[in-house]
């Protein structure tokens, strides 16, 4: 009975794997949040590492893998495991996965995040987008009204906004809505919507987000790109079982 006590204690006692992993997982993250690791920078070797931090080196290949999907680390062939660079587009493209899967009312959620981060950016962009910047807006809208191809539309659409992204000087709001607004997730949304008649409505809201930021007018804008999103985040609400 006494050994039977001891094991139960030692089961209540012993880490469970998941949290010695977790752990790894904090540490690495702190050794680059304190600058004891730059982006770039070679990582010591998995056995360094589980001796420095007192833990299995399975659990450390775990952590390392998982900090690896995520964009954080990059294991590269014959050389080993680095920092990455830390761009935002490197540790948000997971976004760009769950918008291509989601469904239902996911969808609607992405598109009521969308909203806001797309009025956000076009308001940030009617501040301070250049001339040269404001050319390229211009020359996506004139090739989305030049012809009725969908494919040519959306391909346009996408660089419309990405081109205004670009223009609001804030690389991760940027990534963010690369991610949210990724071609596959796009092109599934758009084929029902423009399905539904919508193909002048879109070309006449892009033209008002364009007039906007012309005039350097960040409300103008702001209110200008939240109606374009909401114009197709309403229609995705009587369509979302359908997607």
């Amino acid at each position: 009975m006494e050994r039977v006590d001891q094991a139960v204690q030692g089961e209540q006692v012993a880490p469970q794997k998941g949290t010695v992993t977790q752990r790894a997982i904090e540490e690495i993250k702190a050794m680059i949040a304190e600058g004891r690791l730059e982006p770039g920078q070679r990582l010591p070797t998995e056995r360094e590492l589980a001796v420095r931090l007192g833990i299995s080196r399975s659990s450390m290949r775990e952590a390392i893998r998982a900090l690896t999907v995520i964009g954080v680390l990059q294991a590269r062939h014959g050389s080993g495991i680095y920092v990455t660079q830390l761009e935002a587009g490197d540790l948000l493209e997971t976004f760009g996965v769950v918008a291509d899967l989601s469904r239902g009312p996911r969808l609607v959620e992405l598109l009521e995040v969308r909203r806001v981060l797309e009025s956000t950016a076009a308001a940030l962009a009617a501040a301070r987008i250049t001339d040269a910047q404001l050319c390229v807006v211009e020359d996506h809208l004139l090739a989305m009204n030049a012809t009725d191809d969908p494919e040519e539309i959306l391909a346009h659409d996408l660089d419309f906004h990405r081109a205004v992204s670009a223009a609001a000087g804030n690389a991760t709001m940027a990534a963010m809505l690369e991610g949210l607004s990724s071609r596959t997730f796009r092109a599934r949304v758009w084929r029902g919507y423009q399905e539904a008649g919508a193909f002048e409505r879109t070309r006449r809201e892009h033209a008002r987000i364009h007039a906007a930021l012309k005039s350097r007018d960040p409300e103008a804008a702001r209110a200008a790109a939240a109606a374009h999103v909401g114009e197709v985040e309403q229609w995705l609400r009587t369509q979302r079982d359908s997607l």
